[in-house]
């Protein structure tokens, strides 16, 4: 067996920039008190959460007007992985009656690999997933 020569641990935290502060601390506040994650720490105009392993960081940007968009270079998309697919589900519909946009619903999207994905409001691709659980709820 090879011996694991890695000195990264792990990702310890996402910082992305935001059009609107006051829009997107109110959607990723929700989603995070969702998904079971605690405020972090808060600056004017800057906000982190953590679950005591991922950190994930807002901030306004300083040109709100340059918009992201899906397919350009830069953010593809963040993955939170779930417990359950059970949790998937009801992620989705945590979202819909949010109104978040689901860019792409529950379902199984590789071979035991159940996900949904959805925008913030920029338009950056976020995912709820879960692998390793074939054929459970």
């Amino acid at each position: 067996m090879a011996k694991n020569t890695s000195r990264v641990v792990c990702i310890d935290h996402i910082a992305i920039r935001v059009s609107d502060y006051e829009k997107s601390k109110a959607f990723y506040s929700a989603l995070f008190d969702f998904l079971g994650f605690e405020v972090l720490d808060e600056y004017p105009q800057m906000m982190g959460w953590t679950n005591g392993q991922t950190r994930y960081w807002i901030g306004q940007a300083e040109e709100p007007d340059h918009k992201f968009r899906i397919g350009q270079p830069g953010f593809h998309h963040y993955a939170f992985q779930l417990r359950s697919r059970k949790d998937v589900d009801e992620l989705q519909a945590f979202l819909k009656e949010q109104g978040a946009e689901i860019f792409d619903p529950a379902d199984e999207y590789y071979e035991d690999y159940y996900a949904v994905f959805f925008l913030d409001p920029d338009g950056l691709k976020l995912e709820g997933m879960k692998y390793g659980e074939a054929g459970g709820a």
